[in-house]
């Protein structure tokens, strides 16, 4: 597997991402390792995680298992720090002392001394940006995070950060946000900016929250994400008409082309301009399996232009001119 720079920094990230959204969960320590291993055998490095996962489960299954297999050097750890879990659930919180507690926690479920990247999760309204950044600033300055981010932020959030963080010399390294065939939204404004601000983009769900294997063409599977009761949820808004459409265009592609429709969409993501990384969250190994198929594949430029053509977002002012 390749690897990529971050942006404009001199961190480098494998093509393909370690999703682990469901570490702690749905994905038990057995599962776990063996993803580990096989991820890590074919080259990847890049592992995503956050606090909010599983209530920190994911972090301490990863921690468990880098200190088991001495792995912490060979991979590139992403977390994300801005949602804290309350009595009434988890709400969002990036002020500063939210922020660093975060990332002390995470540290200690991780069982290392400091996170290659941490992101900022979801936008909080409450706290200023300028608060947030500074948190990020000074995790980078106390050593406990090499390169700091943001995720699920607006375009202008993106910008902003990027200038404050410049004054201070940090540098805002990458962006993570959802972005896949059935999820172009981000190109209206938070690609265009982290081409033009040098910023790299993690894609997470790359796989249209499993739709663009298509799996759900006709049924839904009973142990998939869409048959879960706390994922059904997450997986619905991809099972309507138009989406429908781009998962057949995916297919027919595949089918011409001797590969699974996972991998097409995989390869048409990590074809796109400023694309780092693609965060696989597979469950299971015969997922990531699936996923690794896509590594050595270049779509064909006919392939990559219809692909494009039947999945464009809609614009409008002032992204059309």
């Amino acid at each position: 597997m390749d690897t990529r720079s971050l942006g404009s920094t001199g961190l480098r990230v494998s093509a393909l991402g370690l999703g682990t959204m469901t570490w702690g969960r749905d994905t038990d320590e057995h599962d776990a390792a063996e993803l580990l291993r096989d991820f890590l055998d074919a080259g990847g490095t890049t592992i995503d995680t956050s606090a909010s996962y599983a209530d920190g489960g994911s972090e301490e299954v990863i921690g468990q298992l880098l200190a088991a297999t001495g792995a912490r050097d060979d991979v590139v750890l992403v977390t994300k720090a801005g949602t804290r879990t309350t009595s009434r659930g988890n709400v969002l919180d990036a002020g500063r002392g939210a922020i660093l507690d975060s990332l002390d926690a995470s540290l200690r479920r991780l069982g290392t001394d400091r996170v290659d990247v941490l992101l900022v999760q979801a936008p909080d309204p409450r706290t200023p940006l300028e608060e947030t950044v500074d948190a990020l600033r000074r995790a980078v300055d106390s050593g406990r995070a090499r390169y700091v981010g943001l995720c699920n932020h607006p375009g202008w959030s993106q910008a902003r950060a990027a200038t404050l963080l410049e004054a201070s010399g940090t540098g805002l390294a990458a962006v993570e946000v959802e972005y896949s065939l059935l999820e172009r939204g981000v190109e209206r404004e938070v690609v265009p900016a982290a081409a033009a601000l040098g910023t790299g983009l993690l894609a997470w769900s790359p796989l249209g929250r499993g739709v663009l294997t298509g799996k759900y063409r006709r049924t839904i599977p009973a142990d998939s994400r869409a048959a879960s009761a706390h994922l059904a949820g997450f997986v619905a808004p991809y099972l309507d008409e138009s989406a429908s459409s781009v998962v057949d265009a995916v297919a027919i592609a595949a089918d011409g082309l001797g590969r699974t429709p996972g991998a097409v969409a995989l390869a048409w993501l990590l074809g796109r301009p400023t694309v780092a990384s693609a965060l696989v969250g597979a469950r299971t190994p015969a997922q990531l399996r699936a996923a690794l198929e896509s590594v050595d594949l270049v779509l064909p430029a006919e392939v990559a232009s219809a692909l494009d053509e039947v999945s464009a977002p809609a614009l409008g002012y002032p992204e059309r001119r």
